[in-house]
């Protein structure tokens, strides 16, 4: 009961941090029944091209052997060197097409999958002798659908093999008194018919396994929220962790803002809610933003200026566009130029009469 709620908690489609471990520990999806339908198709295409190619490699090394069986030195070491001879006779023979047959298997796992090093798999685990885990792999969804598909072959391939033969029994039944070199060609070509047949029907029943082992997969790996949540705090942090390091980024951008405040050429306001300090010397190419804000900090900003005599400008629409789009230490943008040059030369015009009349 408490694996079934654990599925129903899980909703979410796993993440691809999720997919990339389940990889790493050799937990893939995976069909047998691809590797057995390309290691079969690989032996049919064998049977078919190197058939003749491997019989007679075989047959006249083996028919020498026979016929001149009485000039064999059958001492300790004439067998060993007998033996040494027909294992070479064999391995030459039919060394290229089991390489085909290995390539074949390695080719149906690479179809589903990337090739996987994990020692995962070798690791003794207590659910593989656990009387419960043994029941449900041999009465759960997986045992059932492995005895569908036996049941399904053995009753497909034994009609197909039967509306095969079937029509062959009298040719079949000549075969007892037919010659080697006939019989081996006439079974050489329905074997191949045969498989060919085989090859076709597995070819569905490997399709039909692959989704349903990939479905089960990815159902295996799906997430409940509570484990996304988790993911999501070892990779991009405890959100209160960042929710704090930001609190302190923008303290310290507060007081480094305050502390430019005294500097700036003036400070453009809206009297009640925005504030953008500014600060211009000759020879630069625009004005850059020294410090920004809105209500307190925007108060703020005016305290500061009135008590190191920085201009204050009220200009309510430039206040808000500049507050928009213009970030800390940066120039401010091409399109408002025009008004802050009239504002800063407003304000050179002013000091510059302070400064007569002081004099």
């Amino acid at each position: 009961m408490a694996d079934e709620s654990d599925n129903e908690d899980k909703t979410e489609d796993p993440t691809q941090k999720r997919l990339d471990e389940a990889l790493e520990r050799g937990d893939v999806a995976k069909s047998q029944e691809i590797n057995t339908w390309f290691v079969i198709a690989g032996g049919t295409l064998i049977m078919s091209t190197f058939s003749d190619q491997i019989g007679g490699g075989l047959m006249v090394p083996l028919k020498n052997l026979i016929a001149n069986s009485w000039m064999i030195n059958t001492d300790g070491p004439g067998l060993l060197q007998l033996a040494k001879s027909l294992g070479m006779l064999v391995i030459g023979a039919v060394g290229v097409p089991i390489l085909m047959l290995a390539l074949a298997a390695i080719a149906g796992n690479m179809m589903q999958h990337r090739l996987v090093w994990s020692s995962e798999q070798l690791k003794p685990k207590f659910s593989k002798i656990s009387p419960i885990s043994g029941f449900n792999r041999l009465f759960g969804k997986q045992a059932a659908v492995n005895f569908a598909k036996g049941l399904f072959k053995l009753i497909a391939l034994g009609t197909i093999m039967t509306m095969i033969l079937w029509p062959e029994r009298h040719r079949l039944e000549s075969l007892v008194s037919a010659d080697p070199a006939t019989l081996l060609g006439l079974s050489t070509g329905m074997t191949v018919h045969l498989m060919g047949t085989v090859v076709a029907i597995l070819a569905l029943v490997a399709i039909a396994d692959y989704l349903f082992q990939y479905r089960q997969w990815h159902q295996r790996l799906k997430m409940s929220l509570q484990e996304m949540k988790e993911e999501f705090k070892q990779s991009e942090g405890d959100p209160h962790i960042k929710g704090k390091i930001r609190q302190l980024r923008q303290q310290r951008m507060k007081k480094r803002m305050m502390t430019a405040v005294p500097k700036a050429s003036v400070v453009i306001t809206n009297p009640t809610h925005y504030s953008v300090a500014l600060s211009y010397e000759r020879g630069m190419a625009a004005p850059v933003c020294v410090a920004k804000g809105t209500d307190l900090i925007a108060l703020k900003i005016r305290e500061i200026a009135r008590e190191h005599d920085v201009p204050i400008v009220e200009n309510v629409p430039l206040a808000r566009a500049l507050y928009g789009t213009v970030e800390i230490d940066d120039e401010i943008p091409v399109e408002h130029y025009q008004a802050v040059a009239e504002v800063i030369g407003y304000v050179m015009r002013l000091r510059q009469g302070f400064s007569g009349r002081r004099t």
